[in-house]
């Protein structure tokens, strides 16, 4: 199972990120990806966030092994025509080493809209647009038109230069409700399960797998959410007080030590996860704990 990095975008500080990104490569993780806020979620619009498309460009060029990749670009924040040329010059720019991960958004997203005179859709409406984008997207990597559906237009093409991977970088669809899991089996290469726990992963990768066995297709299973890590359980519970003092949220966080850690981890890749992307909370020296005891023990496994 690879094992992967958020990058820190809550910043106005693109050279703290291409930092974390460059050590993440030199300690041995796998992936560094991007989230896609305008500004953080549940803050104030005058909070800063770095534009996920801008920040990974500079993280491919300033990188030469990593993987760089979005989780999860919200489809709604750009035309299909414009993603699969951000995308696509993402990929050239790093050599091959793009990950598209997508998702629909929700309610806690449309401060984001509001603020920046940007559409939004319902929920299911949502879902329709994100299978026509993937779709589309797809249609356009391989060099075809999109003939435009209900809410995704004709896309004419060509796309050029075109990505250097063929067919275009796999997609991950984001997502923890049923059917979301059930789209990702049909349209994508892969699932991501954000912050869900063990048994609830593992049940939705069961329905990955039968999903997309019906479908005659293989996808992944891959999760990622907030860790906070600690030497041991007391200080981990520390710094989960921490997190409770400075008002930061607690759901779908998960919490323990380095050893806790490694046997969720173990859980995650029994479970089927290809992938876990981990966000770490605390102190910056929380990515070099899990690079010196955590990432050697991933290796060794068979």
């Amino acid at each position: 199972m690879k094992l992967g990095l958020i990058l820190p975008l809550f910043s106005d500080d693109p050279d703290r990120v291409i930092a974390f990104a460059r050590k993440a490569e030199e300690l041995g993780f796998d992936g560094v990806f991007a989230f896609d806020h305008l500004f953080p979620r549940g803050a104030p619009s005058d909070r800063a966030s770095l534009e996920a498309f801008a920040t990974l460009s500079g993280v491919a060029a300033a990188t030469r092994r990593i993987e760089v990749g979005t989780l999860v670009v919200r489809v709604s924040l750009r035309p299909v025509g414009l993603l699969a040329k951000m995308v696509a010059s993402t990929d050239d720019i790093g050599g091959g080493r793009m990950i598209l991960g997508i998702g629909t958004g929700d309610q806690m997203d449309e401060p984001e809209h509001e603020t920046y005179g940007l559409p939004n859709l319902g929920k299911w409406e949502r879902r329709e647009h994100l299978v026509e984008t993937v779709r589309g997207l797809k249609a356009v990597f391989r060099g075809e038109a999109w003939p435009g559906g209900r809410w995704v237009p004709a896309v004419a093409g060509p796309l050029l230069p075109r990505a250097i991977t063929p067919g275009g970088p796999p997609v991950w669809i984001g997502g923890r409700a049923d059917d979301m899991v059930r789209i990702a089996a049909r349209e994508a290469e892969a699932w991501n399960g954000w912050g869900l726990s063990l048994p609830g992963f593992a049940r939705k990768a069961r329905l990955l797998r039968e999903t997309a066995a019906a479908a005659e297709r293989a996808v992944e299973a891959t999760w990622a959410g907030i860790v906070v890590v600690g030497k041991d359980e007391e200080e981990a519970g520390a710094m989960l007080n921490t997190r409770r003092e400075r008002g930061l949220p607690e759901a779908d966080v998960w919490v323990g030590s380095v050893r806790s850690l490694l046997r969720w981890l173990g859980g995650l890749e029994s479970s089927g996860a290809s992938w876990a992307v981990l966000a770490p909370g605390g102190s910056p020296d929380r990515v070099d704990l899990i690079a010196e005891r955590v990432l050697p023990h991933m290796r060794s496994r068979p």
